[in-house]
């Protein structure tokens, strides 16, 4: 599905369950305009916002040729993560760095909040959106998921997407839950050079994908929890992404739900995992209004519709359980 404009989000997008590219949606963006006119000049019109402060940059040697990713026997990773102004990276950058040089999701609101002001998409002004900057040379992210939606809008260099549907999940090759680059688990498969003799099933992941390459000015949605695997294809390639959740914000992330059934059902006899699924079919997967609809309101508690008070409680509910 694709869609042009200049500015403005088309109806339905933000509501799609698909991946959605919005070619020159913010080619009017002053970091744009620069950077098509080079990128010494980008680098000249982000030096403008730098305060100073040091932000958080990852360095990779030359050997991992531009991937993120573990070390060989999983003990950490093959990057450090080190602090860099904003202007000793763009000199980096600028200089032609042998190291995979990656300054990412650097919150824009407090970093540069100058910045911010002049690259919005209003559209999404009433989700009060987490504004990120993503800047590097060509390296490569492994498919990972995010939890909230997501806008990506390239302001220079090229970037390629390779996107998978959430139901990819078996044939993507997850790594550890809880040791994890950037806190989300990736898939253990190298895009660019897949082993199929130790993925088989990646070939199947394949044929699901999306594949998509992104020129300055250019943005892409995806939805919430579709794998994606990014890789920058020029020596100096900046992203803007903005994240948001269609869900209130005292809902925590399912991934705490995920933690606890580890801890307190993938183990247990198979028959009583499959009692377990039929509960969670009834109060959460296949929940609707007639699920409780044999209580009084008065007395359904945890079970009546969620909001900040009941969540308070539900939360002060588990902690008490977890804590005996």
């Amino acid at each position: 599905m694709t869609a042009t404009a200049l500015g403005s989000i088309p109806d339905g997008v933000l509501q799609s369950s698909q991946p959605v590219l919005l070619p020159g949606l913010v080619a009017h963006w002053p970091m744009v305009q620069a950077a098509r006119q080079s990128d010494a000049a980008f680098s000249d019109y982000l030096r403008g916002f730098d305060a100073g402060q040091p932000l958080l940059m990852w360095r990779g040697p030359p050997s991992i040729k531009g991937r993120f990713f573990y070390n060989d026997d999983f003990t950490g990773f093959n990057f450090a993560r080190e602090g860099q102004t904003l202007s000793a990276v763009l000199d980096e950058l600028l200089a032609g760095s042998t190291d995979a040089v990656y300054l990412g999701s650097t919150a824009i609101d407090s970093a540069f909040p100058a910045l911010g002001r002049d690259h919005l998409l209003p559209a999404l002004a009433g989700f009060k959106p987490l504004v990120s900057l993503w800047l590097g040379n060509q390296t490569r992210i492994a498919p990972h998921f995010d939890l909230p939606d997501n806008m990506a809008c390239v302001v220079a260099g090229r970037r390629r997407f390779t996107l998978f549907p959430p139901d990819q999940v078996a044939n993507l090759y997850i790594g550890p839950l809880d040791l994890t680059p950037a806190g989300q688990p990736v898939s253990l498969v190298d895009p660019s050079q897949p082993d199929l003799v130790r993925f088989p099933r990646y070939a199947e992941a394949l044929r699901h994908a999306q594949v998509f390459e992104l020129e300055p000015g250019d943005a892409l949605f995806l939805p919430s929890q579709w794998w994606h695997g990014v890789e920058s294809l020029a020596p100096i390639s900046a992203l803007v992404n903005f994240w948001w959740r269609q869900s209130p914000p005292f809902m925590d992330t399912p991934l705490n739900t995920l933690m606890m059934a580890l801890l307190t059902l993938r183990d247990l006899p198979r028959a009583q995992r499959d009692a377990w699924r039929v509960l969670f079919d009834h109060y959460i997967f296949d929940a609707d209004i007639h699920t409780a609809a044999h209580i009084p309101p008065a007395a359904r508690g945890i079970l009546g519709p969620m909001d900040e008070p009941r969540a308070r409680q539900l939360r002060a509910l588990l902690l008490n359980r977890l804590n005996r």
